[in-house]
């Protein structure tokens, strides 16, 4: 296939039958169970509402085009409903990495059962994939492989489960079950249809709290993102260059405050911090910094994250209960 002039680093989600899109992650992990696992809606029993927005290489300049930053935006949410014996949540997240731009919208339903001193969730979720394929500039006049501006959709599917308890959280979860192909129109009238894959991934993640004091308590955390064999590539994908690998820690101090600090594999290192307030703590501001450590060939060496979110109140019961006394009781 002929080559797209392109910053390098796009070359990586170029539209092809051979190249697939890797999902967009977020330095918060630890607090956006939902973007990762239908089975979290609902697993705390109560509400909750995030918001993450990431500018990741920031200031990349790529020579031959303006801009070259990666902008990715997410909104979940995820609800309790005891009516269902389990939960329900929604998301949707925009990334856009230069001429190509992902939306993607979720509906969640996860069934919980009373696990040992926790809670399992048994999720499945329902996916709207819309991709848009931008303006192209070609290398090769006559590529057939360069696709026309517009726009694909297509619908898929995700299951996960999710552990929960006071100090333990564990989840396994695999989205794009389909793996659907999308196809544009090509550059040259007439010419062979462009075909793009929005790739099959897998997410294992967890965390343990660790009370090291009265008022402190250290969450080591863990994520790890596979890529899936799929028909595109077949299992050469399945590999562990392929996959990211994150691991980090964070101590939270009086409910309230807490920072942290994180390694992605063979690329960067994250500080964050953060702060919860208002009643209960519920709401709860973030930020994250990456800093690119390994293979800087075409990255900016700086990533910025911002995590908003509010927790509802727990679901109090409708109708009080009776009181039983021994008073009436002959």
């Amino acid at each position: 296939m002929k080559k797209i002039l392109l910053p390098a680093f796009l070359l990586l989600s170029a539209a092809s039958t051979a190249v697939a899109q890797q999902q967009p992650q977020f330095s918060h992990y630890g607090f956006n169970g939902m973007y990762l696992n239908p089975a979290y809606a609902g697993i705390k029993g109560q509400g909750e509402i995030t918001a993450i927005g990431r500018s990741q290489y920031y200031g990349y300049d790529a020579t031959f085009d303006s801009g070259g930053t990666l902008q990715t935006a997410s909104l979940t949410a995820s609800l309790p409903v005891a009516a269902i014996g389990g939960g329900l949540g929604i998301g949707i997240y925009r990334d856009k990495v230069a001429q190509l731009s992902t939306t993607n919208a979720q509906l969640s339903y996860s069934k919980h059962i009373k696990v040992g001193e926790g809670r399992l969730g048994i999720g499945v979720q329902a996916i709207f994939n819309n991709i848009y394929q931008g303006t192209y500039r070609f290398i090769d006049e006559g590529d057939v492989k360069i696709p026309r501006e517009g726009s694909d959709q297509k619908f898929d599917a995700g299951v996960g489960a999710w552990y929960e308890s006071d100090k333990l959280y564990a989840g396994l979860s695999f989205n794009n079950l389909f793996r659907s192909g999308y196809k544009f129109n090509s550059e040259v009238v007439g010419g062979k249809t462009a075909e793009y894959i929005n790739e099959n991934h897998a997410y294992l993640t967890a965390g343990y709290n660790i009370e090291a004091s009265s008022s402190v308590v250290v969450t080591p955390t863990l994520l790890v993102k596979m890529v899936l064999p799929g028909k595109f590539g077949d299992n050469s994908k399945f590999a562990f260059k392929n996959n990211s690998y994150e691991v980090g820690a964070r101590a939270t101090f009086n409910e309230r405050f807490w920072g942290g600090i994180g390694y992605r594999y063979d690329e960067s290192f994250t500080g964050m911090a953060g702060l919860s307030f208002a009643k209960d703590n519920a709401m709860r501001v973030g930020l994250a910094y990456d800093l690119v450590a390994f293979n800087s060939d075409a990255r900016a060496l700086s990533s910025f994250e911002i995590l908003l979110s509010y927790r509802l109140p727990k679901p109090g019961l409708l109708v009080r209960p009776a009181i039983r006394t021994p008073r009436y009781s002959f």
